[in-house]
Formats: C-alpha cells, structure tokens, sequence
C-alpha cells in the first residue's frame, strides 16, 4: 500500500489520490498525542481519541511506501506533519528488537519498502543535512528499508515526481 501524508491544503488532496492508495492530509484539525501509550497496550494500533487520526497507526503500520510531503522547518518536519506521525506510535509495539545494530521497538506490521520525504520551502545546506538524517533515522525505526529526502524548488516539480 503507497500512503501520502502531506501539509499542502485540501486542495492538493485530490491529484495526490491519484498517485497513491491513501491519502493523510495533515490539517491540524486533531489533538496531538498525549503519551498515553494506549495505542500501544489498551487497543493496539488504534487511539482512543476519536478524531480523524483515529486509525493513522494503522495507515501508516501497513504501507509498504510511505511518502511525507512537509513544509522544512529548521530541517524538520512541519508541526502538523509530526503531530501524525506521533500519533502513529502504535504502528509499532512496546516490546524491543534490534535493527540496524541498534535497539528499536518491534514492528508491529513487519518492514516495509521506500521512506520518501519530500520537502518545500527555504532551505539551507545544513537543515537539508539535518532533515536527511532524521528521515534515515524514522526509516531505520519503522522498518523501512530505504530512505530519501527530495527538496522540491518548486511544488509544481512534485506531480511528476510521485510515480
């Protein structure tokens, strides 16, 4: 399953449909995590907060290509792109494994394919080394095998870059 998670506007909404399987538009329209660690224990991979990112761990746990288009921000992801993909913790379990030679939280919907982020707005060589690192650093947690960040000059370059 290809998953696009993006910040652009609902407008935009529409022609990412076409180039995926779902759709997670970041609207900040939800409340952000709250630490409670149900998703993980209560009612795996499901949060308690009945709101439109009620079943996000599920989304994001089972796509085998999960595709981040965010706004940079001092070399990160947007608020609202982060707040989804805190809330998305139960896609994993509390129990421990290692990866990469490191320890990391068992997957709970096994590994997945391509972590692609695709990055707009003002960005510095250093912000662009910062957000290359923390996307291997997701990717290598949520057990994706290969990571990449894009830095769009433009958003009209992205239509042709999401094949």
């Amino acid at each position: 399953m290809k998953v696009i998670l993006h910040d652009l506007g609902a407008e935009y909404t529409e022609m990412l449909q076409k180039k995926c399987d779902m759709v997670v538009y970041a609207d900040g329209k939800y409340a952000p995590c709250q630490g409670c660690f149900g998703c993980w224990t209560k009612h795996p991979a499901e949060c308690h907060m009945k709101d439109s990112l009620h079943q996000v761990c599920r989304v994001i746990g089972k796509a085998d290509e999960l595709i981040i288009i965010s706004e940079n921000c001092y070399g990160a992801y947007s608020p609202v792109i982060k707040n989804v993909l805190d809330r998305s913790i139960g896609s994993s379990t509390p129990l421990s494994t290692y990866r990469g030679k490191q320890m990391h939280h068992t997957l709970r919907y096994g590994k997945h394919d391509l972590f692609r982020v695709f990055t707009y707005g003002d960005i510095t060589s250093e912000e662009k080394a910062t957000f290359e690192l923390v996307a291997a650093r997701n990717a290598l947690n949520d057990g994706y095998r290969e990571a990449s960040v894009v830095v769009l000059k433009s958003l009209s370059e992205l239509e042709g870059m999401l094949i």
